[in-house]
């Protein structure tokens, strides 16, 4: 489908765009043979689907009180209109997501059946998911992936409701003015309320089965997203960055709240985040202990320093200004965060992570709202998404640029932002699917930066990014639309690797489980080696430094992919495997084998450190992985 894009794109953008657009659509390769994604059955229960190297395993629907039965997936959006039409109205809020109110701007009720019992964000505790929702969370049994069931519901309207797991303890966003301190439905009727809340609410999760709230902090801007961030320093205390992107509350009803211009209100609650403490022992003590003005200019001391709003000229998008972040994610092993802001990507300095400070800012023509991070595991590369048309609209079409509401990659240099390339899911999508970049995480091939990726209703896209300027797709999973001829919104927001597994929040569908499978792009000791990564806990904007056993899984996944690249030579490749199968017979140090054994792969592994030195790039890398993979094998039978 590349050459139909690109056709596409002569009649609608400029020259010097339409270059940059057939580089980065090269950058991702042309399809070998007809892409089954498109032209896929709609509908909500029997959609077609399409699926390449990987394979559903489970789903399961919402549970009951999690969807309106007279109107299961929602209401139909609006079609949408062309800015300076005649008559031409502003399209509303995307279903999947509310894009920020501006300063200044009345707030206004979610409707319900489009928002209110969306599917948000995964979190992940020993052999449980929890899946935020608009409406509450419902936390499901993955003891066996492949049976899946669930555990509980509980229901505590105020989206967007994602969530996330530290220990005991759950902690949920809630933005939405119908949100109640005590989780009721009813919602609220006055413009302020003392019963209100918009913050952050944390929940005791001993029993899975009976959560109990123990706390809700409240903010000026409510929480659309929030980070977990350990204190490295003391390990009591938790830290939760809240990313606020609504409507500032009125003072009356939250003191020290004020949405006015810095210029007006040098206190005001816009350009910042909000820092809360958590004592672990004591949560229901939790509060606000920060708002670091991380968008300040570092000359003037001005709190709205960075962009200021508009587009980067002809051909370009139009971003809004960056009074807040959507989303922050941190790596504190390596002291760095990544925001995603509005209309700048920024890296921070969280060493103290009540005072994090802003190393660097970036500002990306072709993106339109900075929504997501990701760090890859040597923390050397970051890939921010792009939420152009706020999840709810169709921006994965033809005739939409490969560069736009896509992922841009940059690396790491010096704890500065490179801007390297970019990647979008390939297929082309109807009018009638919500498309664009959405959340994601890596999936732990040792040797590689692969990341699995929610696109809604674009279905969830497996790419490989270990050469930043030039992803590739390696496999996806994909559905019909939910309608033929209306769009309703639909689709995966988040899909994250968990022990094995992927696991993707369909909005409207429920939850669903996949694994992966062998291709030319991915061998069975690669998936093989990322399964042998295990936790008991996963909250994707809380990045933890993977680290693989020294097994011979790992060793064996490195040599396929120097055998891909073409890194090894032949002759060594097959003594390493020849080694390998022979040290897997050997059970203990006291074996008859295990001296000769062991003597072969140390010879080896010398070997392979000067074959490291004579090789350069990726290949220099694996082989010293490689080697020293195998010093660890023998290590166990000295």
């Amino acid at each position: 489908m590349r050459p139909l894009v690109t056709r596409l794109l002569c009649l609608c953008f400029s020259a010097a765009l339409l270059c940059a657009v057939v580089e980065v659509g090269a950058q991702q390769g042309p399809a070998a043979q007809p892409d089954p994604r498109v032209g896929l059955k709609a509908g909500f229960r029997d959609a077609g689907t399409a699926a390449r190297n990987m394979e559903l395993v489970r789903n399961l629907p919402k549970p009951e009180g999690f969807f309106d039965p007279n109107a299961p997936f929602g209401k139909p959006s609006p079609p949408e209109r062309q800015p300076g039409a005649p008559g031409s109205q502003p399209a509303p809020p995307a279903a999947a997501e509310q894009p920020p109110s501006q300063p200044g701007t009345p707030p206004q009720q979610p409707q319900v059946n489009t928002l209110s019992f969306t599917n948000s964000d995964l979190a992940f505790t020993r052999h449980h998911v929890i899946m935020g929702n608009y409406h509450g969370f419902n936390t499901y049994n993955i003891e066996d992936p492949n049976k899946a069931r669930l555990l509980t519901s509980v229901v505590c309207p105020g989206g967007q409701g994602d969530v996330s797991v530290h220990g005991n303890l759950l902690f949920m966003s809630v933005q939405d003015l119908r949100g109640r301190i005590d989780c009721g439905v009813q919602g609220i009727q006055t413009a302020v309320s003392a019963e209100r809340f918009r913050g952050i609410r944390i929940f005791d999760i001993s029993d899975l089965r009976k959560p109990k709230q123990v706390a809700a902090v409240q903010t000026c801007r409510g929480s659309h997203t929030h980070t977990l961030v350990p204190n490295p320093k003391d390990k009591s205390v938790l830290y939760v960055y809240g990313s606020g992107t609504s409507a500032v509350r009125s003072g009356e009803e939250l003191a020290g709240c004020s949405g006015e211009q810095p210029d007006k209100d040098p206190n005001t609650a816009l350009f910042s985040i909000d820092v809360i403490e958590v004592p672990l022992a004591a949560p229901q003590n939790a509060k606000i202990v920060n708002r670091p003005r991380i968008f300040a200019d570092p000359t003037s001391g001005a709190i709205s320093g960075l962009w200021q709003g508009g587009n980067h000229g002809p051909d370009t998008q139009s971003s809004r200004v960056t009074s807040q972040c959507h989303d922050i994610t941190v790596f504190s092993e390596i002291g760095l965060a990544a925001g995603a802001c509005s209309g700048n990507g920024i890296l921070m300095d969280i060493s103290d992570p009540v005072h994090p400070v802003r190393l660097d800012d970036v500002v990306d023509k072709s993106f339109a709202f900075w929504h997501s991070a990701t760090f890859n595991n040597d923390g050397t590369k970051v890939v921010f998404t792009d939420e152009w048309g706020g999840g709810g609209r169709p921006r994965c079409r033809a005739i939409d640029p490969p560069t736009w509401g896509a992922d841009a990659i940059f690396d790491i240099v010096d704890r500065k932002l490179r801007s390297r390339g970019y990647y979008k899911m390939p297929a082309p999508q109807t009018e009638q699917e919500n498309c664009v970049a959405h959340n994601g995480s890596l999936i732990p091939v040792p040797g590689r930066d692969i990341m699995v990726q929610a696109w809604y209703q674009g279905g969830l896209s497996v790419f490989d990014f270990t050469d930043s300027e030039h992803p590739v797709e390696i496999a996806f999973f994909d559905r019909g639309p939910m309608d033929a001829k209306d769009l309703y919104s639909a689709g995966y927001w988040s899909t994250y690797w968990y022990n094995g597994y992927i696991y993707g929040s369909e909005l409207a569908r429920g939850i669903d489980v996949f694994k992966l499978k062998p291709s030319e792009f991915l061998s069975q000791n690669e998936i093989d080696a990322a399964t042998l990564v295990q936790t008991n806990e996963l909250n994707s904007q809380d990045q933890k430094k993977i680290v693989w056993p020294a097994s011979s899984v790992v060793a064996r996944a490195y040599l396929d992919q120097l055998a891909r690249s073409k890194g090894i030579q032949a002759e060594r490749a097959s003594a390493v495997k020849a080694a390998l199968d022979r040290v897997d017979k050997v059970r203990s140090a006291r074996d008859r084998d295990a001296a000769a054994v062991r003597g072969q792969l140390d010879a080896l592994a010398m070997q392979l450190e000067g074959d490291a030195g004579a090789a350069a790039g990726r290949d220099a890398v694996r082989l010293k992985s490689l080697a020293a993979t195998i010093k660890g094998r023998t290590a166990s039978l000295r």
